[in-house]
This record gives structure tokens, sequence and C-alpha cells, in this order.
């Protein structure tokens, strides 16, 4: 078994300027005492991901924001990979929402590419990356299954979750409680295998 580096500090960077994701990291590391900085509250310039997988990018993110911060740092890569689009819209699923990452435009457009193809089955995707201004790096996948419901439901979540229905459930994430939605979703999944290698004494 490897051995994990612990993270041992009091302040972590989120190396995202995804306020959703941001909020939902930091309640996620609430418990552990573990105060945390966004990367674009500190202006961070965001990187150029041109990984081909969500840990790639997720090691791109979280490393630019340990140097440029002399601090460790958190990334998230996530994404929506969908069965009847050969795993699209995936690392690129921000990108389906256009400049503006209009994520109500982008389930319309993965929405009509499905078309009438009767598999809807989805997944979601979450790479976790813990780096250090060293350059080491930890890094976890985490998933959860469901699928694809149109229209939209629900204003909870941000991203993708309006139109994601897990497996066991009829309520898309938009509509389920943040809580709830938190001990189940490919985030929490990655992140609690981050906590065991890297927070858990």
């Amino acid at each position: 078994m490897t051995d994990h580096r612990h993270f041992d500090g009091d302040t972590l960077i989120i190396a995202s300027h995804n306020k959703g994701k941001v909020r939902e990291i930091g309640e996620l590391l609430a418990p552990f005492g573990v105060k945390t900085v966004s990367a674009g509250d500190l202006d961070l310039p965001e990187p150029v991901e041109d990984g081909d997988n969500f840990i790639a990018n997720a090691e791109i993110k979280a490393l630019a924001a340990a140097k440029a911060a002399n601090l460790p740092a958190l990334s998230d890569d996530s994404g929506l990979e969908v069965s009847a689009l050969d795993g699209e819209p995936g690392i690129y699923s921000a990108r389906w929402g256009g400049p503006e990452k209009d994520f109500t435009l982008a389930m319309t457009k993965v929405n009509e590419a499905i078309g009438d193809k009767e598999d809807r089955t989805a997944n979601f995707t979450c790479a976790l990356t813990l780096a250090w201004p060293d350059g080491h790096t930890e890094s976890f996948e985490g998933k959860v299954f469901g699928n694809i419901t149109w229209p939209m439901r629900g204003d909870q979540g941000f991203g993708y979750d309006p139109f994601f229905i897990p497996d066991g459930f009829k309520i898309t994430f938009g509509e389920m409680d943040p809580t709830q939605k938190h001990a189940m979703s490919h985030r929490a999944d990655a992140f609690k295998q981050l906590i065991a290698a890297c927070f858990q004494k």
C-alpha cells in the first residue's frame, strides 16, 4: 500500500473559480477545521487545462494554484459522461455551455445530442488532486451513476444537476437537498478517498 502524504496545515487553496464548486468543497472540508480560500478570491490565473482525462486536468489546476500561492491546493475536475454520446461531454462539460459556461445551454445541447436514443444512462466523474508547492500530488477519482431526464428539474446544486437522476432515486440532483447530495455524489466518493488518505491520522 502506498503511503500518502498527510495534510497538516490549516489553510487550503481551492483551485477553482466556480463558486458553486468552491462552496460545495468548503462544506465538505468544514468538519476538519480547514480554512479554505478560493483561487478566484486570490485572483490566481486559471491555467490551461490541456490534460486528456479528469485526473490530468485536476493535477494541472492544483499544481498551478499551489505554486502561485505557496500553499497546498485542492482542485476538482469533474464532468458528465453520457453513454449514448460515447462519454461526452466528459472533460469538456463546462465548454458545452459556451464562453459564458451557461449550463442551461449545455444541458439543452446534451439532450438534443442524445435525441431519440433509448439509452439515457450517464455518470458524473470527479477527480480531486491535493498538491503541495514542492510539486507533490495526491489524486483520487469518484463516480456516481444515473440517468438523464428532460425537462430540467430543480434549482439546487449547480452545473448539470437539474437533469441527472442518480440510480435509486426519482428526483434530480437539482431537486435534492444539498446534504443528501453531498452524502452520495461523485465528489463525495472522491472526497471520502481523499480524507481517508490525507486528512485522517
